[in-house]
C-alpha cells in the first residue's frame, strides 16, 4: 500500500488517522454550491410563497446542525468542536447559491464540515422547494478555500 494514503493501515485497511500528537491551529474552510431551478420557483422563494415557508432560513439552520454532525454521515471523520459554521445563501438569476463556512482551532481540518453544511443547505432548498420544481439541479458543490494546516493556505481556481 502507498504511505501517502493516510486513511489506509498497511494491510490496506480504512483507518482514522490519530492527530493526537498534532499541535492545534486556527483552521478554516469555505464550500460552496449552487441549485438552478425554475423562475416560478425562484421568485416564489423569493417572496416567501412556497408550501413549505421560509426556504432560506431553514436551509441555514439545515447546514450549520449538518456540518456539527459531519462525523456521523463521513465514516473517517473525527468528531470536532467547531467554533463557527455560516451558511450564506444568495439569489442568482436562475437559483440560489450557498457558501458555508466552518472554523476551529484543533488538530484537524474542517473542509468536510464546510462541504457537508453546503450540500446539506442545497438538498434543504430543494426540499422545501420541490412541490414547485421537481427538476432543480444541485451543481458545482467544492472545496472553494481552506486555511491552517500542514498544507497551509489554499484557494480554487475562479472562486
Amino acid at each position: 500500500m502507498s504511505k501517502n494514503l493516510t486513511h489506509i493501515d498497511a494491510e490496506g485497511d480504512a483507518r482514522m488517522v490519530d492527530v493526537g500528537a498534532k499541535a492545534e491551529t486556527p483552521r478554516k474552510a469555505v464550500a460552496g454550491g449552487l441549485i438552478t431551478m425554475s423562475a416560478e420557483a425562484l421568485e416564489a422563494i423569493k417572496a416567501g410563497d412556497t408550501p413549505k415557508g421560509d426556504v432560506l432560513g431553514t436551509a441555514r439552520i439545515a447546514g450549520i446542525m449538518a456540518a456539527k454532525r459531519t462525523h456521523e454521515l463521513i465514516p473517517l471523520c473525527h468528531p470536532l468542536g467547531l467554533d463557527a459554521v455560516n451558511v450564506d445563501l444568495a439569489f442568482e438569476e436562475s437559483g440560489v447559491r450557498v457558501n458555508a463556512t466552518a472554523s476551529l482551532t484543533g488538530k484537524t481540518g474542517v473542509e468536510m464540515e464546510a462541504l457537508v453544511a453546503a450540500s446539506t443547505a442545497l438538498l434543504t432548498v430543494y426540499d422545501m422547494a420541490k412541490a414547485l420544481d421537481k427538476g432543480m439541479v444541485i451543481s458545482d458543490v467544492r472545496l472553494l478555500e481552506k486555511q491552517g494546516g500542514k498544507s497551509g493556505h489554499w484557494k480554487a481556481d475562479s472562486v
